[in-house]
Formats: structure tokens, C-alpha cells, sequence
């Protein structure tokens, strides 16, 4: 296996204004000629890690491009720019690591038709964003060409800016600036963004999930089904934010009780999922 690792800014000098420093950590295993695999094309994932939009957490990074890594997936984790850093640089900065992988498809080895997006808890905010807001003003700005996720996953994912349905204030602020009300609240909401156009997406979450709530969760998914956007969501009874793997790779043992490691059948059920969706 390959690990490499690219300096976004290198590639695209506006990227680091203002003292960012956004990075791509690719994991592209070897293709196995000796079972004549040698031009074998692999899907891919995109990796978000969560952190509020302050921070990009390593729970949420390398042990999950290791559980694509075991699914054939080559997996690409973006660590992107947080807070002081705001709208729209995340954006584009997803924007940029799809524009790698096209870049760089036939070295990698990547299935261009299968390139997908993870996201977790403000990642996973990221990650619909984008997959609604691909093609929006603010990334095309900059990338005209910019690429659309053939599917996306979102596990506990911050969805909406309404307060109404608990809005995860603090990742809006680290994002914005400040917490974003009325109608500039919809413009973030990404259950508001949802069309006919939005991948296939995969959605799970806990119901005990008190720092983000499931209803994120659920009205994302009721926007899929309004636009009949192929979904699955899966909702687990037990767990707090922030389970990652679910296993002993991302949690320490007071963490993982056994009503919690029920949620780690999400790996199951998304590996499920994909065998048929994409």
C-alpha cells in the first residue's frame, strides 16, 4: 500500500490564505498482479472527520480509511481547514481533493464512477453539504469543473441550523462566525438542500444521541424521501455522539458497553448498502 500525502495548497495556492493549511492523506493499496488484477480500478471514499468545525478528529480519520482500506476501497482523508477558518473554504476544499482523485484516477487506480463521501457530526455536515452544494456559486467560483460524490455517508451527522430541531450551535459558529438565524439559517441547513439531483445516501445515527441530535438525521432523510432520493437510515437505540467504529480501535472500554456495541453494526449495514447501491 501506498500512504501519500498532499499539501492542498500546493496544488492550489489560494487554499492556504490566510494561514491554511488544508491536507490529503491518500491510502491506495497495491493492485495484486500476481491474480492478474494489475488494472484492477478500486471505489473510493472521501473521509470528513467530525470535530465541531474545530478540529479535524483522529478517531474519525485513519480508522475508517482502514475499514474501506478491508472493503477494496482506496480511501483519501481530508483534513480540512477549522475554525478561525469559515464558509465556503471547507467546501472548496472538498471541491479540491475530488479534483485529485480525477486527476490522478488512472495512477491510483480509482473507479471515477465510484467515488464516494463520509462524513461524521460536523464532517458529516460536510459531507451533504457538498453533496448538495457541489455545484453551487461558492465552489464553482473556483473549481467550474467541480465533481459530484456518487453516494455519501453520514454517520450522527449536524444537518440543520434551525433551533427548532436542536441545531448543533457550535459547529455553525466555528463555521460561520457566528450563529446564523432566520432565513441565512435555511442557506446551511442541509435538509433545505436536498433535490432531485443529491447521491444515494447511507444516514446512521443513535437515539441517545444528545449532543446531536437524531433528528438531524431524520428530517435529512425525510427530504431524501420528499425528492425520492434513493436512502437507507439506520437508527441504533444506545450509544452517545461520537461512536466512530463502534470497537475498540476508536473507544475506550467505558465507552463500549454492550448495549453501545450494538451500533457497530453500522459497518455491516453500509457495507450491505453499497454491495447494491453502487
Amino acid at each position: 500500500m501506498r500512504i501519500i500525502e498532499i499539501n492542498l495548497k500546493e496544488k492550489y495556492k489560494f487554499l492556504g490564505d490566510e494561514g491554511r493549511n488544508p491536507t490529503i492523506t491518500c491510502y491506495l493499496p497495491y493492485n495484486l498482479a500476481e491474480m492478474g488484477r494489475t488494472d484492477e480500478m478500486r471505489p473510493t471514499m472521501v473521509v470528513c472527520p467530525g470535530g465541531g468545525y474545530a478540529h479535524c478528529s483522529e478517531r474519525e480519520a485513519e480508522p475508517i480509511a482502514l475499514k474501506f482500506l478491508n472493503w477494496g476501497f482506496n480511501a483519501i482523508v481530508l483534513n480540512y481547514s477549522c475554525a478561525p477558518h469559515r464558509y465556503p473554504v471547507q467546501l472548496r476544499e472538498v471541491a479540491a481533493a475530488f479534483e485529485e482523485i480525477y486527476k490522478n484516477a488512472d495512477e491510483w487506480h480509482c473507479d471515477t464512477g465510484k467515488i464516494g463521501i463520509i462524513g461524521f457530526s460536523a464532517g458529516g455536515h460536510l459531507a451533504a453539504h457538498y453533496s448538495n452544494a457541489y455545484n453551487s456559486g461558492a465552489v464553482r467560483e473556483v473549481f467550474p469543473d467541480s465533481k459530484k460524490p456518487s453516494f455519501s455517508v453520514l454517520s450522527y451527522p449536524v444537518i440543520s441550523a434551525e433551533e427548532i430541531l436542536d441545531a448543533h450551535k457550535g459547529s455553525f459558529v466555528n463555521l460561520l462566525g457566528e450563529y446564523p438565524t432566520g432565513d441565512e439559517a435555511l442557506k446551511y441547513s442541509c435538509e433545505k438542500l436536498v433535490s432531485s439531483d443529491t447521491p444515494p445516501t447511507f444516514i446512521w445515527h443513535t437515539a441517545e444521541d444528545q449532543v446531536v441530535p437524531v433528528k438531524n438525521s431524520i428530517v435529512y432523510a425525510s427530504a431524501l424521501a420528499d425528492n425520492k432520493v434513493p436512502f437507507s437510515l439506520r437508527i441504533y437505540p444506545y450509544g452517545v455522539h461520537g461512536l466512530s467504529t463502534v470497537d475498540h480501535l476508536t473507544l475506550d472500554d467505558d465507552r463500549l458497553d454492550a448495549k453501545t456495541a450494538l451500533a457497530h453494526q453500522w459497518l455491516d449495514d453500509l457495507k450491505a448498502w453499497m454491495d447494491k447501491t453502487i
